[in-house]
Parts: C-alpha cells; structure tokens; sequence
C-alpha cells in the first residue's frame, strides 16, 4: 500500500507540524539520548530506557548489595527468564509459555535447528538464505559439522525459490523476518505453510523485526523463533536474547544444551540429565542477572506501545528518508537498496555508496548515528518511539551536503575501528 508524505517534503516546518500531531510522541521522553543527536541506529542497538537505570539501580543496590543470595527468590532472579519471556510474548505474537529469555541468538538458533532436527530424524537437509546474518550461517555451518549425513541448502544460491529447494528430505528451513542488510521483509505465513506442505519444520529469525513491526507466531504457524533485544526492544549492549517453542513441540523438543537452569528439579543435583516441563528446558546455564534486569524497561515499553502506530510511523520514517534522499541526493551514485513498496520493507534503509563507510563516519561527526556493513551499505534504522519527522529531514539534509561538499574525503573519516 503506497504511503503519501508528500507533504512533509514542502518543508521542514511540515515535519514539525506531523511531529506536534504524533501520537506516539510521549514515548520520547521515555529514553536517554543526547541533546542535539540524531540516532538512527535503533535497528543495531537501542537506546537506554530511562526507567532501566532505576531498574538496574534497584538491582545493583538492593538485591545484589543489601539481599545478596536471598534475591534469587526474594527478587524473582531464578523466574527471569519466564518473567520476561511473558513480556515479549504478546510482541511476538505469542501464547503465555513460549517464550523465554536466554542466552544469545546464536545458541538459541543453535538450540531450535537441533530440536528440529531431533523432530525430523529420518531428514537430512537444512535451508537458509545464502543472505542470512553471517552468525546464522555459521551456526547452521557448525550443525553440518557435527551431525554426521546433515547437509545445507542456501536460497539465492542453489536455488532462487524455496519450492526450487524444498523436498522430502528437508527437516528445517531457517529464515529471517527482515534482512539485516537490506530491511526486505519476507511474507512468512506463506513460506510456513511450503514449508509444512513439505513435511519439515520452520525457524524464524526475528532480530529486525521484533518491536517495531507487527510478529505473529501463532498465528503464522511458525515452530521455533528466535530474537535479540537489544535492538527494537531496547535492552542494552548484549542482553540476552528470546527463544520460541511452539506448545506442541515442548514434550518432545530437545535441547542439545543440557545445562542445569533446564533441568527438571534443578536444585535436586542429580546425576543424570532430566527435562524440565514446558519452555524451561531451553534454559542452559546461570542467566546474566543485572542484564536481564536492564532489559525490563524496554519490553514493557513495546507491550505497551501500540503495534500499529508503531508500523505506521515506522513506514512514514522510511518513505520520509528515501523520498528526501532521492531528491537531493540523486547526483551523487547513491543507490537505494530496500525495497521501494513500504509494506516490504522494516524499519530501516540501505543506501549503497563507494565510499560508504567515510560518509557514515562524516555524518556520526555531525552527531548523525547510523551504521556501514560491508561492501559499500550504509544503514540508516528509523525507530518509531523516539524518532521525529525533523530528525529525518535533518539527517537528509546532512547526508546531501556530506556528498556535496566531499567532506567524506577527508582522511579521519576513512580509519576503521573494529566495530564498523
């Protein structure tokens, strides 16, 4: 569905207009950011919830300080995991008990492939997206490694569709919402439904999309998920990451990580290995306390916001951006990678440029965060909670005189840290 913001194009006084009129606008005041910064990096970390410093406060102070041991039931710790996994549930639109947090998306993604392939043992073929997140892949390498007979299949390289490469030797396909690189979105309830038509089981990678777009995991049919919550979801550097298991899997699943928190009677110590009931047993070890307490904040914000607003908002931002940098910017080379239609794309634009890394480094010197992947894409990520229609005209504006004036060009914007 096209998305008309020709109006804001008139001016920057009509993005002031659209900002006084955002009904998500109180959301801003629910963050820490910088006066004078504009941050379009949501969509790699999210910004500190102010609420998460009280949160974190509360749990260094007290719980940790004063209670110390006894906050493992006095303060909830052990139960985190489910506590916060019910806090994301409704954002992905999921069921009470099937969601936890824990661990990475990495070992969660590792933890769902085996499960599913535990579920289809007489299967030996996986699918994934040739364009995937790097760690995807490399966790799907690693399966190959060492489950013996186990093979790989990549869409966009041994076949362009995935009914080019579904057959009845397939036991899982393995794909992401939305394209880390790019912002495509992929149409899920229809690969789901090949996928089962197929007799194999579907993991979906939620990272770009969870918080921000609308996620419905029940209703798609989707069997394992996984996601990231420090993105969208605004859980700080490194908080620990979500894990899916649809109910009429949890009997049966298996957890290839076998860590004491996914133990039946974890305090019984005994010597062999039982199962918890339910989405327990996907727990692994000790859980990074002070972490998961950090991430609260933001997940009540995105239970509480409202998905819709969010989405609609999010495809403003974005058309905003790409119809302001086509226009100014159009001389320049700069080629737009995300897909053109709105209900296609996330909540975030790819733009290719040459030189794409030294620009982004020119425009974080005018206090314009956004992001560079290899080779050549510069990410700009448009989070609707804290994000206004003035910041979209503004980085615009800087992106164009950056390329006008070359000031990319010059030499300190062309070293490279480890983190790009």
């Amino acid at each position: 569905m096209p998305i008309n913001i020709s109006y804001l194009l008139e001016s920057r006084t009509a993005c002031e207009r659209e900002d006084a009129a955002d009904p998500l606008r109180s959301w801003q005041g629910a963050f820490y950011l910088p006066q004078g910064l504009i941050y379009l990096d949501g969509n790699s970390l999210g910004p500190m919830p102010k609420k998460a410093l009280e949160q974190l406060e509360q749990a260094i102070r007290k719980e940790w300080a004063e209670d110390l041991i006894t906050s493992w039931n006095k303060a909830g710790w052990w139960e985190l995991p489910e506590t916060l996994g019910e806090l994301i549930a409704p954002v992905v639109g999921a069921a009470s008990g099937q969601v936890i947090v824990s661990d990475s998306t990495s070992l969660n993604l590792f933890k769902t492939v085996h499960a599913a392939l535990t579920l289809r043992p007489e299967r030996t073929v996986m699918i994934s997206e040739a364009d995937s997140f790097p760690t995807d892949l490399y966790i799907l390498e690693g399966v190959t490694s060492t489950h013996q007979n186990i093979q790989r299949r990549l869409l966009g390289k041994d076949g362009n569709s995935l009914e080019e490469l579904i057959d009845n030797q397939v036991a899982v396909v393995v794909f992401s919402h939305v394209n880390y690189r790019t912002g495509k979105i992929l149409h899920i309830e229809e690969l789901v439904q090949k996928t089962h038509d197929a007799g194999a089981l579907f993991v979906l990678d939620t990272c770009h999309s969870a918080g921000v777009l609308p996620v419905e995991l029940d209703q798609w049919g989707v069997d394992f998920a996984v996601g990231c919550t420090y993105k969208y979801l605004n859980g700080g550097p490194g908080s620990p990451a979500f894990i899916y298991v649809a109910k009429r899997h949890q009997k049966e699943a298996v957890n290839p990580l076998s860590g004491w928190w996914g133990h039946a009677r974890p305090f019984a110590f005994e010597e062999n290995f039982h199962a918890a009931e339910g989405i327990r047993r996907f727990r692994t070890g000790s859980q990074p306390v002070l972490s998961l307490r950090g991430l609260q904040a933001g997940l009540e914000i995105a239970q509480t916001a409202d998905p819709q607003l969010v989405r609609k908002k999010s495809q403003c931002l974005t058309q905003l951006f790409i119809e302001l940098v086509e226009n100014r910017c159009r001389n320049f080379k700069v080629t737009l990678q995300s897909p053109t239609e709105p209900d296609k794309r996330g909540s975030q634009v790819a733009l290719y440029f040459e030189n794409g890394f030294s620009v982004i480094q020119a425009l974080i010197a005018r206090k314009i965060i956004a992001d560079f992947r290899e080779p050549g894409t510069m990410r700009f990520g448009f989070a609707p909670l804290y994000l206004r229609y003035t910041d979209v005209w503004d980085a615009a504006e800087a992106l164009d005189d950056v390329l006008k004036t070359e000031e990319w060009r010059e030499e300190r914007f062309r070293q490279k840290h480890e983190v790009t």
